[in-house]
C-alpha cells in the first residue's frame, strides 16, 4: 500500500556501449528510410490501373501499416540513441503501446484476408470478381482494423490497470506488454494467461485460417496442367507465406513468454527485427518476386 505509482518512465538504450550509439544510429536511420521509400513506392505503384485488383489493395492497405508500426516505435529510438534522456510519459507510453499493438494485431487479421483472396482466386477463379468485390475488401480491411482495435483496447486497459511501482527503467526500447509486466508489484499470473490466450487469438487463429487456405491452394496449384501458371500461383503465394512465417515467429517468442527475465534481451532483438526489419522487408518480398509489380514500377520511376 505504500508503493508509489509510475507516472514517467525510462527507456533502455539498444546498446550499453556508447561508443556504438552513433553507428546504431546511422544503421537505424538508414532502415527506417528504406522502410518509407519501399512502402510509400508500393502504395504508389498499387494505385495504377494495371495492378487494379484486391491482392494489390491488400498490398497497400499492409504497406500503410509497416510505416504506421515503424513511425511509432523508430523515431523515439532514434531520438534515445543521440540523447541521455530517454524518459517517456505514461500517457506517451500508453498511446505507443496501444498503436503497437492495434496495428500488430490489425497486420495478423489482414494477412489472412489476403490468405483468403488466395484461396478465392486460385480456387474459384470464375467467381472470383463476384467474391471479391471492392465492398467485400473494404469489409474485410475494416473488420481487420476494428479487431484490432477491440484487441489494443482490451491489452492496453488491462496493462495500465495493474500497480506499475517500480523501478521506473524499462527494459525495452519502446513500451510493450513484456517489459511492463515487469514493473508490475501486483501478481500477474491472471493478465500472463489472458495474454497467452489473446496471443493465442490474434496469431495462431488467423495462422490456422491462413494454413488451411493455402492447403486447398496448393492442392488447387498442383491440378494446374501449365507449368507456367503453377509457377506464377506458387510465386505468388510464396511472397505472403514468407511474411507470415517472419511474423509468426517474432510475435510468438515475445508474447508466449510475457515475464520471463531471462529472456529480455533476445526479445528486445525480436522486437527490433518486428518493428524495424520486417517493414523493410515487406515491399523487397512482393516487389522483386512478382512480376507485374516490377514491371509497373519501372514504368512509374
Amino acid at each position: 500500500g505504500n508503493h508509489t505509482l509510475l507516472t514517467e518512465f525510462v527507456l533502455s538504450a539498444l546498446s550499453s556501449r556508447p561508443d556504438l550509439q552513433h553507428l546504431l544510429f546511422f544503421t537505424i536511420c538508414l532502415v527506417y528510410s528504406m522502410t518509407l521509400i519501399g512502402n510509400l513506392l508500393i502504395c504508389m505503384v498499387t494505385v495504377h490501373p494495371a495492378l487494379h485488383m484486391p491482392m494489390y489493395f491488400f498490398l497497400r492497405v499492409l504497406s500503410l501499416l509497416d510505416i504506421s508500426t515503424a513511425t511509432v516505435v523508430v523515431p523515439k529510438m532514434l531520438v534515445s540513441l543521440l540523447s541521455e534522456d530517454r524518459s517517456i510519459s505514461s500517457l506517451g507510453c500508453v498511446t505507443q503501446l496501444y498503436c503497437v499493438v492495434f496495428l500488430a494485431a490489425t497486420e495478423w487479421y489482414l494477412l489472412a484476408a489476403m490468405a483468403y483472396d488466395r484461396y478465392v482466386a486460385v480456387c474459384s477463379p470464375l467467381r472470383y470478381s463476384a467474391i471479391m468485390s471492392t465492398r467485400a475488401c473494404l469489409s474485410l480491411v475494416l473488420l481487420s482494423c476494428c479487431s484490432g482495435q477491440v484487441v489494443s483496447v482490451v491489452q492496453t486497459a488491462w496493462v495500465f490497470t495493474l500497480s506499475l511501482c517500480g523501478p521506473r527503467r524499462i527494459n525495452y526500447f519502446f513500451c510493450d506488454i513484456p517489459p511492463l509486466l515487469m514493473l508490475s508489484c501486483t501478481d500477474t499470473s491472471l493478465y500472463e494467461r489472458q495474454l497467452i490466450s489473446a496471443t493465442v487469438l490474434v496469431i495462431f487463429t488467423p495462422f490456422c485460417l491462413i494454413l488451411l487456405s493455402y492447403i486447398s491452394i496448393i492442392s488447387s496449384i498442383l491440378k494446374i496442367s501449365s507449368a507456367e501458371s503453377r509457377h506464377k500461383a506458387f510465386s505468388t503465394c510464396s511472397s505472403h507465406l514468407t511474411v507470415v512465417t517472419l511474423y509468426c515467429a517474432s510475435g510468438t517468442l515475445i508474447y508466449l513468454q510475457p515475464k520471463s527475465s531471462n529472456s529480455q534481451d533476445a526479445k528486445k532483438i525480436l522486437a527490433l527485427i518486428y518493428t524495424t526489419v520486417i517493414p523493410t522487408l515487406n515491399p523487397l518480398i512482393y516487389s522483386l518476386r512478382n512480376k507485374e509489380v516490377k514491371d509497373v514500377l519501372i514504368r512509374v520511376l
